[in-house]
C-alpha cells in the first residue's frame, strides 16, 4: 500500500480444510476469532456472529438453534460457552410485528433461551434470526465504515458494490434495524452484504467459511475503493505548520512533564489510568491542518462512544512558541470547558432514569504531541487509545470520500446512554477500592515490600516496584500483569530515583500512592558501629526517604489532586533499640521527617503517614542476613532461638508478619479508611509494648 493510501486492506486468515472444526458452533467460533483478531475489521467488543442449525433441548427434543454472540463477549477470545443458544422458530415470526421496545425484546429473547444460565443474547440478536442464511456476521471494519461515516456514503456504496449492497439508513439497533435488513435479504436474492450507515457491515452465507471469506472481500473491495478515489492525496489533507519542530527525544521529554497534568485534569469524578500514543497514524491527525474540525464532529462508529465518549478534547500546541507550563495551564483550562459542554449536552438530552456519567474527556489530543486515552484500569485506558485509533483510519477514508460525517448529538446520546449497552459494561468486576490509582513501593523485593505490593494490587492499584534489586522488584510485580511495572534502582541516587518517577509516569500517568519502604538492618554497639556503617543508615533510610518524597511531591503537586504517603519506619523511631544506635537513630530522624512531610503537604491534599513495625521474622530479608546474628547476639542467645524469643515476649503470643505491615499501609493508602489522617503513626508490633526485655 503506498504512503498515500488511507484504507487499510486485510488478510484472509481462514485454515485449511483440514484445521476447521466439523460442528456449527466450533466453526462460530473459530470465524469469530479469525475476525477479531485484526482490529481493523472487528473492535474489541464489538460486531457479533451466529450460526444457525439444530440442538438438543433439556427434554432430548431436537429443535432449531440459533447460535448468537452473548453479550459483553469479544469476538477474538469468545468460547463456545459465551455464545447463546436460542429457539429460532419462536423468533422468526417476530419479523412480522410493526414495533417491539427494547424491553419486550430482551423479555422475548430470555425466553427463548435453551439455558436460562447463558448469558444474555447480543442487542442485534434479530438482524442474526431474520437474515435468513447459516452464518451472519455484523462487524465494524475500517474501510467500510469510511463508506458508512461518509458525507456522500449512499451514492459511493453504490459506485462500489452496485446491486450487490443494500443501505440503510442510521437507525439504533434493535427490532427497527433487524427488521428492515432482514426484509431487505428476504427480498432480494441477490444481495450479499448490508452497510449500515454511521455502523457497519452485514454479510452472511451458507457456511462459517463463506461469510467469513465474504467479510474479508468486501472489507479488502471498500479499502481498494477509497484509496483509488483519494488518488495519492495526503491523509487529511496535509500536514499543518509547526509539527515538524519537535523530535522523538523531545517529544518524549514535554510528555514526562506533561502527563501529571494531564491526569490530573481528567480525573476530577475518579481517578485514571493513562496511555499515551505517538504512532505515525496519530502524529499525522494531530499534524494535519484541518485536525480540530475533523476530530470535533463525532464518533466513527457507535461502538465507540461509551469508551471515547461523543468526541476527544482537542488541545492546540504550538511546540516552536510554546512551553509546558503553558500547555499544562491550557489542558487545566480546555479539561473544565470540556466537563462543562458535557454537562449541557447531557441535560439537553436526558431523560427520567438517566444519571449522568463521568463528565472527563477519555482522550485527549495534544496537537502535534500525542493521543492520551484515560480510564479507570489500565485496560479501558488502552480500550479508549485503541478505539480512537480505528477511528483515526475512518477519518482518514471518510475525509478522503468528500468529508467524514457522524452521529447527531441526539443520537449519540441515545447510544451512549442506552441500558441495553450500559449493561454490558456492568458485567465488568466491582472496582476496588483504590481503583484507578498507582502506587509506587520501594523496596518493592524485600518481604514487606513484596507483602505491601500485593495488598495494594487487591485493593486495585497499579503498582510500580522500586528496588536496588530490580529484578526481585520485577518478580514482585510479575503477576500483576498491565497493571505492574518495575524500576531498579538506587533511592539514595538523585537521577534513579527521578528516573524511577519517569518510569511509573510514563506507565500509568502519574502516582497516588507512595510508600517508602527501602531499608537496612545493622546492629552494634556504638563503640564498635563505624563512620561508614554510620552513614550508611542514615544514607538509605533518611537520605533515600527525603529523595523519594522530594520527587513524589513535585509530581502530585503537578496531578494536583492529593495523595498519600507512607513511610515503612520501626518501632526503633519510638523506643531505641539496644546496639542499633545508627538505625535507630535514622529510623527517629525518618519519622520526624515524616511528620514535617505532613505538615507541609495538608495544604495540598498530600497525606504522610508512618507505619512502625517490630519483630517481623517471617518473610523478611533482614531476617536471614547477618542481622539475625546480631540481634540474637544482643540477647545472648543462639541465632536459631530468636524467633521463638520474640514469641514468648510478645503479649499476643505472635509474631509480625510483613502481610501485617501490608494490612497497616493500606489503612494509610486508602482515603476511604483513612482520608481524614495525616501525621500519624501505627504501630505493629504483635502485642509488645513499646520497650525491650533487659
Amino acid at each position: 500500500m503506498s504512503a498515500a493510501a488511507v484504507a487499510h486492506e486485510v488478510e484472509s486468515l481462514w485454515p485449511p480444510a483440514a484445521e476447521v472444526p466439523g460442528e456449527a458452533l466450533d466453526q462460530l467460533v473459530l470465524a469469530s476469532h479469525l475476525l477479531g483478531a485484526n482490529r481493523a475489521v472487528a473492535n474489541f467488543g464489538g460486531g457479533n456472529t451466529s450460526a444457525k442449525g439444530t440442538s438438543i433441548d433439556h427434554a432430548g427434543r431436537e429443535v432449531r438453534t440459533l447460535w448468537v454472540k452473548g453479550s459483553g463477549s469479544d469476538l477474538a477470545t469468545m468460547g463456545a460457552a459465551d455464545f447463546t443458544a436460542l429457539r429460532l422458530e419462536e423468533i422468526e415470526p417476530l419479523i412480522e410485528r410493526a414495533a417491539m421496545t427494547d424491553e419486550e425484546m430482551v423479555a422475548y429473547l430470555g425466553r427463548c433461551m435453551l439455558d436460562p444460565a447463558m448469558p444474555r443474547s447480543s442487542i442485534e440478536t434479530l438482524l442474526h434470526a431474520f437474515v435468513p442464511a447459516a452464518h451472519v456476521h455484523h462487524t465494524h471494519p475500517d474501510a467500510i465504515n469510511a463508506i458508512a461515516g461518509a458525507a456522500d456514503g449512499e451514492r459511493i456504496m453504490a459506485e462500489v458494490f452496485g446491486a450487490q449492497a443494500a443501505w440503510v439508513p442510521y437507525v439504533r439497533p434493535g427490532f427497527s434495524l433487524a427488521k428492515q435488513v432482514g426484509e431487505l435479504v428476504r427480498a432480494d436474492p441477490g444481495l450479499e452484504l448490508v452497510v449500515l450507515a454511521k455502523h457497519g457491515l452485514v454479510v452472511w452465507g451458507d457456511t462459517a467459511e463463506e461469510a467469513y471469506r465474504r467479510t474479508i472481500a468486501v472489507i479488502n473491495e471498500a479499502a481498494a475503493a477509497v484509496n483509488e478515489r483519494n488518488a495519492g492525496a495526503p491523509r487529511f489533507g496535509g500536514s499543518g505548520a509547526r509539527g515538524a519542530a519537535l523530535t522523538e527525544e523531545r517529544r518524549a521529554e514535554l510528555l514526562a512533564e506533561l502527563l501529571p497534568a494531564v491526569r490530573g485534569a481528567v480525573s476530577s469524578a475518579c481517578h485514571k489510568l493513562l496511555t499515551v500514543d505517538t504512532s505515525a497514524p496519530v502524529l499525522e491527525l494531530l499534524g494535519a491542518a484541518g485536525a480540530e474540525r475533523l476530530t470535533q464532529v463525532g464518533a466513527a462508529c457507535p461502538d465507540h462512544l461509551v469508551h471515547t465518549k461523543r468526541v476527544p478534547m482537542w488541545v492546540p500546541f504550538d511546540p516552536e512558541r510554546e512551553d509546558v507550563a503553558t500547555l499544562a495551564g491550557r489542558i487545566r483550562e480546555r479539561a473544565a470547558t470540556y466537563r462543562d459542554d458535557y454537562r449541557a449536552y447531557f441535560d439537553a438530552h436526558a431523560g427520567e432514569g438517566d444519571a449522568a456519567a463521568d463528565p472527563d474527556p477519555r482522550v485527549v489530543l495534544v496537537q502535534h504531541l500525542g493521543l492520551v486515552a484515560a480510564g479507570t484500569t489500565v485496560k479501558a485506558s488502552r480500550l479508549s487509545r485503541d478505539l480512537y485509533l480505528r477511528a483515526i483510519e475512518v477519518m482518514a477514508g471518510a475525509e478522503a470520500l468528500g468529508g467524514f460525517t457522524s452521529l447527531t448529538t441526539a443520537e449519540s446520546f441515545a447510544v451512549e446512554y442506552w441500558p441495553l449497552e450500559l449493561y454490558k459494561l456492568s458485567l465488568a468486576p466491582s472496582p476496588g477500592e483504590l481503583q484507578g490509582q498507582v502506587a509506587f513501593v520501594t523496596g518493592a523485593a524485600g518481604g514487606i515490600g513484596r507483602a505491601v505490593v500485593a495488598e495494594l494490587a487487591a485493593a486495585g492499584a497499579c503498582v510500580v516496584g522500586f528496588d536496588l534489586d530490580g529484578e526481585g522488584a520485577a518478580d514482585a510485580v510479575a503477576d500483576l500483569g498491565a497493571s505492574g511495572a518495575a524500576v531498579g534502582g538506587d533511592v539514595t541516587s538523585e537521577a534513579d530515583v527521578a528516573a524511577a518517577f519517569a518510569g511509573a509516569t510514563a506507565a500509568f500517568g502519574g502516582v497516588d500512592l507512595v510508600v517508602s519502604n527501602a531499608g537496612i538492618a545493622s546492629s552494634a554497639p556504638v563503640a564498635e558501629t563505624t563512620l561508614a556503617e554510620w552513614q550508611r543508615n542514615h544514607r538509605i533510610l533518611v537520605e533515600g526517604y527525603f529523595l523519594v518524597s522530594r520527587a513524589a511531591f513535585g509530581l502530585l503537586e503537578r496531578q494536583g489532586r492529593g495523595g498519600s504517603i507512607v513511610f515503612v519506619a520501626s518501632k526503633n523511631a519510638v523506643v531505641a533499640g539496644r546496639n542499633a544506635a545508627a538505625y535507630s537513630s535514622a529510623k527517629a530522624a525518618e519519622l520526624h521527617l515524616a511528620r514535617c512531610l505532613a505538615e507541609e503537604g495538608g495544604a495540598a491534599g498530600i497525606r504522610v503517614n508512618t507505619v512502625n513495625p517490630d519483630a517481623v521474622l517471617q518473610g523478611s530479608r533482614i531476617w536471614g542476613s547477618d542481622w539475625r546474628q546480631e540481634r540474637a547476639a544482643a540477647y545472648g542467645i543462639a541465632p536459631d532461638e530468636l524467633e521463638e524469643h520474640y514469641r514468648r515476649r510478645t503479649t499476643l503470643g505472635v509474631n509480625v508478619y510483613p502481610a501485617d505491615i501490608a494490612a497497616a499501609v493500606l489503612h494509610f493508602a486508602s482515603a476511604s479508611r483513612s482520608g481524614k489522617t495525616t501525621g500519624n503513626m501505627l504501630n505493629v508490633d504483635g502485642g509488645v509494648a513499646a520497650a525491650y526485655p533487659r
